[in-house]
Formats: structure tokens, C-alpha cells, sequence
């Protein structure tokens, strides 16, 4: 065992935080710091990336975009310098060994997040070139209304655009980057959400999925985050949000869980869905912008009922596979799940980092 996980082994028996009105919501074995390192140590044992060739585009597949993301976040936030040295490694060779990164596409365009946030741990401006290429290609022939034109209306977009014009808005300080990210976020709100709070697949998928509300979920926080409360639509955003937060609450499974259909309490319970929705809610609580003690009981419950689900590997069970759109509830219903996937370990680092992050 290394130095770094034996200090995280002593430190999680006095550190398992959260709320500013319970520090200890949670026993030793779930403290966010040791679940995180855990997933980190996952992560590594994935020696080879995760490629994507389809008609459209290359790229690394987003999901483990995201995983890495979170294992940045993760790794600054609690000084574990050795993690971030072997993230820098492995992707400086995405652009030393000129592995296929094309754009094109939201799911290709996103991988953006993971260099940019890397450079701003290491300032090494080829991983800030690539990020931004990546950001301002996605509007290179924006629409009549301002959209990028790889706007599709599924609601896993408005993570995948929202967060990556939000990152190139941190790293730059550029208003266009968050400008962009309202936009598009305001038109997905327009088209997509329900009188509910929630957010249907697409149009004309009727059904409240899981983790494309928890995309949207995290999308949201990420983007109402860095907005300025000038904008034009940081109203509607953060309406928007609060509408959304507060039908999760209403939705969420006693034991802390939600499920694969949101609103369907025959559905399964799913795990990725449950770490995303943790997160946002837990991010609006931080901010100051959800006031009450539901959302605070309501994302303590997800993070003790999610880490039931971690077995001893570190990996993540029941996480629904990747699902493409279709107007039919049994496919919903019937996806297959599997464990250990990005898909749902990249959202638990997100949660994690979250509770640990003042």
C-alpha cells in the first residue's frame, strides 16, 4: 500500500464531511475521500483508451473523458500529486502519439473537458491548445439562433456542450465560452423540460431516463456554476435547475437511490443516475442556491445508499449501459447493467469530489 492511500486510510476515520450541519453523515468505510481513491485506483487499471471510430467522428470515448475529469479533480483537490503525474502522462501521449481526437460530434467535442482541466494543474499549454480547439469548434457554423450546430436536442448534450464551454470559460476567462453554454442551455430548457421538472430522452421519447437526467443534472450545475447573474438566461437556467432539483427530491427512492426510469418505482435502481443527481444537488447546496434540509438529507442518502453499491474492487455495480433513444419503455426498462463502466465510475469521483470540496 502506498504512502498516499495509507494517509487517506487514516484521515477518512475524522474526515467524512459534508454538510456544514452534519460533518459525520456517514460512517469511516463510505468517507468520500477513501470511496474517491478508491475509484482513482480503478481507473489505473485500465491500461488501454477507450477509442471510438464511428462515420462522424474519433475520439476517446467520453465516458472515460469524464472518469478522467473527475480523477483531476479529485487528485488537486486532495494532493495527490502521483495521480496527476500519471493523468499528464497518459494523455500527453493522445497528442504526442496523434491518437485520433476529431471533433465533430458532442460525444467526440467533450473529450475537451479532460485537457483542459489537466492544464490547469499543469500549465502545459498543449493540453490548453487542444482543449480550446475543441470548445471552438463546436461553433464554427453556429445556426441562425446561436447554437453550436451539433445541437441535436438529446439531453445528454447539455453536458456534453455545457460542461466543455464552461471549462474553456475557466481556463480563458473569455465570456464567450459561458455566453455559448447559456445559450444552448436556455434553448434545451425551451424544447426539453416537463411540467414535472424533468427532462424527456428527446422529442418524441417520452420517458424520464435516468442518466440523461443525470447528464442534464450535472450539466446544469456545472454551467449555473461560473454563469454570471447578469446573463440574459442565468434566470431561466437557475429556474430551470431548481425545477429539476426539486422534482429529484419528490422522485428519490427511500433508501436514496433513484432509478433507472425516474419516475417508475417498478424501474430498477441504477447507480450512475443516483451519483450524478448526488452531485448536483449537493453542488446547488455548496453554492448557496438550494436552501433547505431536503436537498441536503437527499444527497447524504444517495452517497450512503450509492456506496452500498461499490464492491471491493472499487467499481461501481448496476450502472445501465450506454442507450441510444427509443420510443418504448421496455428498452428502458430491459438494458442491460454492468459494473465498473465510466459510465458510472466517472460520476462517483464527481460526487466524491463534491462532498470533500468546502
Amino acid at each position: 500500500m502506498n504512502k498516499f492511500v495509507t494517509l487517506i486510510l487514516f484521515f477518512s476515520f475524522f474526515a467524512c464531511s459534508s454538510s456544514k450541519n452534519n460533518d459525520n453523515f456517514c460512517p469511516p468505510e463510505k468517507a468520500p475521500e477513501l470511496i474517491g481513491q478508491k475509484a482513482i485506483a480503478d481507473f489505473f487499471t485500465h491500461d488501454n483508451f477507450w477509442l471510438v471510430t464511428t462515420d462522424e467522428y474519433q475520439s476517446i470515448h467520453y465516458a472515460e473523458a469524464c472518469a478522467a475529469f473527475g480523477a483531476a479533480r479529485l487528485a488537486s483537490l486532495t494532493g495527490d500529486h502521483e495521480t496527476i503525474k500519471k493523468l499528464t502522462e497518459r494523455y500527453m501521449r493522445v497528442i504526442e502519439d496523434s491518437i485520433p481526437i476529431t471533433g465533430n460530434h458532442v460525444d467526440g467535442n467533450v473529450y475537451g473537458i479532460l485537457p483542459l482541466e489537466l492544464y490547469k494543474h499543469t500549465d502545459i499549454e498543449a493540453f490548453k491548445k487542444q482543449g480550446l480547439w475543441l470548445a471552438d469548434q463546436q461553433w464554427e457554423n453556429p445556426t441562425p439562433e446561436g447554437l453550436t450546430y451539433q445541437t441535436r436536442f438529446w439531453i445528454d448534450d447539455i453536458w456534453m456542450i455545457g460542461s466543455l464551454q464552461t471549462q474553456a470559460y475557466r481556463v480563458t476567462g473569455n465570456p464567450v465560452y459561458i455566453e455559448r453554454a447559456a445559450t444552448e442551455i436556455a434553448a434545451y430548457l425551451d424544447k426539453l423540460q416537463q411540467a414535472n421538472g424533468l427532462f424527456h430522452h428527446g422529442p418524441g421519447f417520452p420517458f424520464f431516463w435516468g442518466r440523461g437526467n443525470g447528464w442534464v443534472a450535472a450539466g446544469l450545475s456545472e454551467v449555473i456554476s461560473e454563469l454570471p447573474a447578469t446573463n440574459e438566461h442565468y434566470s431561466k437556467i437557475l429556474e430551470g435547475y431548481k425545477k429539476m432539483m426539486n422534482a429529484l427530491v419528490e422522485y428519490q427512492a427511500p433508501n436514496g437511490m433513484w432509478r433507472q426510469l425516474i419516475d417508475k418505482d417498478f424501474a430498477w435502481e441504477e447507480t450512475s443516475c443516483t451519483a450524478m443527481f448526488g452531485y448536483a444537488l449537493r453542488m446547488g447546496v455548496k453554492s448557496g442556491r438550494l436552501k433547505g434540509k431536503k436537498y441536503t438529507k437527499a444527497y447524504e442518502n444517495a452517497w450512503l445508499a450509492l456506496t452500498d453499491y461499490l464492491n471491493e474492487e472499487g467499481k461501481l455495480t448496476e450502472v445501465c449501459i450506454g442507450t441510444g433513444q427509443q420510443n418504448d419503455i421496455n428498452f428502458y426498462l430491459e438494458r442491460p447493467r454492468i459494473t465498473g463502466d465510466f459510465h458510472g465510475q466517472a460520476p462517483l469521483m464527481w460526487f466524491a469530489w463534491s462532498l470533500i470540496d468546502k
